[in-house]
């Protein structure tokens, strides 16, 4: 048989094989596949489908939601609370994160331990401790007090305040392990460089350390912000009725009024929301780079 034979028969084979590869990885991902529909897809249908079927078919809960003025303000809320908290979160997880990479391996390995002790520590206990802490009477007045610094308690419960402070403790590890991921990858040689270029402490830690740990900062910065726009313990704890955030809103309107339909609408727009934000991200920092490669 001629060359030319054998390069004509292994060239039709060549799609039939593709073809069955193809086959055989789909039907591996078959199982992920009908899980995600199952426990995902199946449920944001159903919440769709009452958001705009119950009481009566039509948008009027999304009107009512996005019409009036209290549910305006839960909705600011919301936003406001979970804006702070990424922002003081970063802020105060950049500097951490960077001293678990610089600091003896065996610090580092301490700093960690306490990092997943509260993680794993039960979150009702934690948003508990920081009741007692901020409340009037707390450490944190009485230490004030006693060094000056202020004349009266501060109210850091019932309100925004304390749900910030609350939220930024309970979210700065989920900033802290993915920019300590992004900044170990960091080859130090680079910061060294700039310092040989005359760039000072300022300018190397601006220009080039923080556009290099600038994917680790987004993907903590989404992850932070997302959970917070759907929290619902620590706010309801710490921040009380007049200072309601969504989480409290839907599950008031579900547990409560038993408004499936106001409550649904609600829960789809946060979840809107929160994929509009993801896409975002994939856009400017795309797929790599959020896994910081």
């Amino acid at each position: 048989m001629s060359s030319h034979a054998v390069h004509s028969i292994t060239a039709a084979k060549l799609p039939r094989r593709r073809k069955a590869g193809g086959l055989r990885g789909f039907g591996g991902a078959m199982p992920a596949t009908f899980l995600v529909i199952l426990f995902f897809v199946v449920p944001v249908l159903a919440l769709l489908l009452r958001s705009v079927l119950e009481p009566a078919p039509g948008l009027q809960n999304y009107e009512t939601l996005l019409g009036s003025t209290t549910y305006l303000k839960v909705f600011a809320n919301t936003f406001i609370v979970s804006t702070l908290v990424t922002i003081c979160a970063l802020v105060i997880g950049f500097p951490v994160a960077w001293a678990l990479v610089i600091m003896p391996s065996t610090l580092t390995r301490i700093v960690f331990a306490i990092l997943l002790l509260s993680m794993w520590t039960n979150l009702l206990a934690r948003t508990y401790a920081w009741m007692v802490l901020l409340q009037r009477t707390g450490i944190i007045n009485k230490t004030l007090m006693q060094l000056g610094v202020i004349d009266q308690p501060l109210a850091l419960v019932n309100n925004l305040t304390g749900v910030t402070i609350g939220m930024t403790y309970i979210m700065l590890p989920f900033v802290i392990l993915p920019l300590y991921g992004v900044i170990r990858t960091i080859d130090r040689a680079v910061l060294r460089a700039a310092a040989l270029c005359g760039a000072t402490r300022w300018q190397a830690l601006t220009r080039v350390l923080l556009p290099l740990a600038a994917p680790g900062m987004a993907a903590g910065g989404l992850m932070v912000f997302v959970m917070s726009l759907g929290y619902f313990v620590t706010p309801a704890l710490l921040g009380g009725t007049s200072n309601m955030m969504l989480a409290e809103l839907i599950a008031q309107l579900v547990q409560s009024l038993v408004d499936w339909g106001l409550g649904s609408a609600a829960a789809f727009l946060l979840l809107v929301v929160t994929l509009a934000l993801y896409a975002v991200q994939l856009k400017i920092f795309g797929t790599r780079q959020m896994g910081g490669r």
